[in-house]
């Protein structure tokens, strides 16, 4: 898996390279001097679009839990997803246990996440439609419409199957059959599996819960329709203002590209080349389409720096006051 992603990040910096040089750093350059420092306020306003996406995960977790400390857990995960090579998925194995060492019961933080990865995907789905809509209405392009009529199709046997077996297939109980028979019935593997009864039991719980899922399912669209925002203002102060639909659209293709090729880090050359194909679409230019995309991924690492250096600084007081413990 290590050698997939340096390879396909080897491949994204590549194809990023190649847009840029087509281009010319001068023309993306001129583009960008046009927003100036504007673009800097993209690293706060990301904020109340994350913490609508907080409240939802708030709900599904059994118990009091504060809503900074869930922020920043959140944060943690969205960095480790977007910045490192983890195939998106590294983000919420530590958001696991994060939420555990904050005093939530491992099983239920797990149970909490897994489930939330579900509420995200048919979030992802809807947003993506929404997304088609938008952009259909705006190009008028039967083509366009087969296209992406037939992508938003093929999902659905997918994520309905994802559904049916996180709700029915007790996925986790047959994990742990599958590491005792494979390692011995002393396996020293994860506790989430050596529990995995525990954890399928708590998510079918969480699953009984429709008013939970619900409320958590509209906090998350929500805030993925308000993180648009950063579309919609980006390109305004890049000089080449769109509607709010046409915001919307680059959006949710974008991330959409970026999580069908999640092995490429950070969506490297895939970001970029969606955009520019969207760019094409909806009427501007390539170099507006990669200083947006520059736009995007430098907020990205502003806002998700300081997340990982949070990240160490927890992970790094928690071995203190072990070595403390072990110690007294």
């Amino acid at each position: 898996m290590k050698a997939a992603a340096r390879i396909a990040l080897i491949l994204g910096l590549g194809v990023m390279i190649v847009l840029i040089a087509r281009d010319g750093a001068q023309s993306i350059m001129r583009v960008l001097s046009q927003a100036g420092w504007l673009l800097l306020l993209l690293v706060p306003l990301h904020a109340p679009p994350l913490l609508l996406d907080v409240m939802g995960w708030r709900v599904l977790i059994a118990g009091r839990s504060r809503v900074s400390m869930l922020f920043l857990i959140a944060t943690i995960r969205e960095a480790i997803n977007r910045l490192l090579p983890v195939a998106n998925v590294g983000g919420e194995i530590v958001g696991i246990r994060l939420l555990a060492q904050q005093g939530t019961d491992g099983t239920r933080a797990a149970a909490s996440v897994i489930v939330e990865l579900m509420i995200t995907l048919i979030t992802q789905f809807i947003f993506v439609a929404l997304g088609v809509m938008c952009l259909l209405e705006l190009t008028q392009s039967i083509r366009l419409w087969s296209w992406l009529l037939f992508g938003l199709a093929a999902s659905v046997p997918l994520l309905a199957l994802f559904i049916a077996l996180l709700r029915n297939g007790s996925i986790f109980s047959r994990f742990e059959r599958l590491a005792e028979r494979l390692l011995g019935a002393n396996t020293q593997g994860s506790s989430v599996f050596r529990r995995g009864a525990d954890l399928d039991a708590a998510i079918r719980e969480l699953f009984a819960g429709h008013g939970r899922l619900a409320r958590a399912l509209g906090w998350q669209l929500a805030g993925v329709i308000l993180g648009c925002a950063e579309t919609w203002l980006a390109l305004r102060w890049l000089g080449h203002p769109v509607g709010f639909a046409a915001a919307l659209a680059i959006e949710s293709l974008t991330q959409a590209a970026r999580h069908f090729v999640f092995i490429v880090p950070a969506g490297v050359g895939v970001q970029e080349a969606g955009l520019i194909a969207l760019g094409h679409a909806l009427g501007f230019d390539s170099d507006v389409a990669i200083a947006l995309s520059l736009a995007k991924r430098m907020r990205e690492i502003l806002f998700g720096l300081p997340a990982l250096a949070a990240w160490q600084w927890l992970e790094g007081r928690r071995g203190i006051l072990g070595m403390r413990g072990s110690s007294g």
